[in-house]
């Protein structure tokens, strides 16, 4: 569900993550006091996106975008860029929905091209992005595939280098998540799905960029408020996002020589296609977010520019941080 107001959320997500308020802002705009700039109108972050009850609903993996309800928003109308990642080449994993679109969607307006990865289930939602990239005057690549296969992974990163002419930004975000009441109900299969969706996939994508990443470029993984505050009813979901949330720490110690920064963003209750595809019980989903002290979940859109600033010059000094946005329940 978009919402019309375009002279808000240019600057989605700064209240989420302590210092972004002031590093968010592009410098001339910092700089710039003429009483001809317009002022930015404050808004309650209360009540700036939907809040439950939602419908009650229900799809199968990997579920659409364009079929929940409300519709995610991921910064369709809203997202302004000022140029911040201008030349810049960009591979991002789960890029048609959720949190991966609303990053695709800021990357190409902020000046980079962009390659997304995401099932072939997904297409419909794929084209959407495709065509917000290439409004934006950007390339848009996109690959379709499966990350839960080394081969697959390897070709991915491959082929996303040739299409865009190089690799700068690596975001690993796909993720699958089931949810189960107890441990006795989650299945060998279901478990080797979520480690090789979530962790293998990064590990792999992550090891075939490395070689092709120079000084500057950056890796942002997908963790979760899960990472060190599990849910009881995701603890295979939970294990992978605390093994991203330590993967991220010490792969940007060992990268840090080669001037290439490594971080994470931990999510709290975002609504997503991950929620309604049996990522949480279909009885809870109309209440989902209420438990926040914000008592709604974030959207996508909320998140862009978290995810701008971490792959941006501006964040420079930043590597092996995770940042959180989860509404109040407080952070990593």
């Amino acid at each position: 569900m978009d919402n019309p107001n375009s002279s808000r959320r240019a600057l989605v997500g700064a209240a989420a993550t302590g210092f972004l308020g002031a590093a968010i802002a592009p410098v001339g705009a910092q700089q710039n006091t003429s009483s001809a700039s317009a002022a930015i109108p404050l808004e309650n972050p209360v009540t700036a996106y939907p809040a439950p009850p939602f419908p009650t609903q229900q799809q199968p993996w990997p579920g659409l975008t364009s079929k929940m309800n409300p519709r995610p928003d991921h910064g369709e109308t809203s997202y302004k860029g000022s140029g911040r990642l201008n030349g810049r080449k960009a591979l991002l994993t789960g890029g048609d929905s959720g949190i991966g679109r609303a990053a695709a969607i800021a990357y190409a307006r902020e000046g980079a091209d962009v390659a997304i990865n995401y099932l072939p289930a997904e297409e419909a939602d794929a084209r959407e992005v495709v065509a917000l990239i290439r409004a934006a005057g950007r390339k848009a690549v996109a690959i379709p595939g499966d990350i839960k296969d080394e081969a697959f992974c390897k070709k991915l990163v491959a082929d996303a280098a040739r299409e865009l002419g190089g690799l700068d930004i690596l975001v690993n975000n796909a993720a699958r998540q089931f949810s189960r009441d107890s441990i006795l109900d989650i299945t060998t299969a279901q478990f080797d799905e979520t480690f090789k969706t979530n962790v293998y996939a990064m590990f792999w994508i992550t090891k075939a960029a490395v070689p092709l990443l120079k000084p500057g470029a950056t890796i942002i993984n997908t963790a979760s408020v899960n990472a060190y505050n599990p849910g009881e009813n995701i603890i295979d979901y939970a294990a992978t996002k605390g093994a991203i949330m330590i993967f991220t720490k010490g792969l940007a110690k060992q990268l840090a020589s080669k001037g290439i920064r490594v971080n994470a963003v931990a999510p709290g209750p975002f609504w997503t296609p991950l929620q309604v595809t049996g990522g949480q019980p279909p009885d809870k989903l109309p209440e989902f977010g209420a438990d926040t002290p914000m008592k709604r979940p974030g959207q996508p859109a909320e998140l862009a520019a978290v995810y701008v600033l971490l792959a941006s010059n501006e964040s420079s000094y930043a590597t092996g941080q995770v940042y959180a946005a989860v509404g109040g329940n407080g952070g990593p």
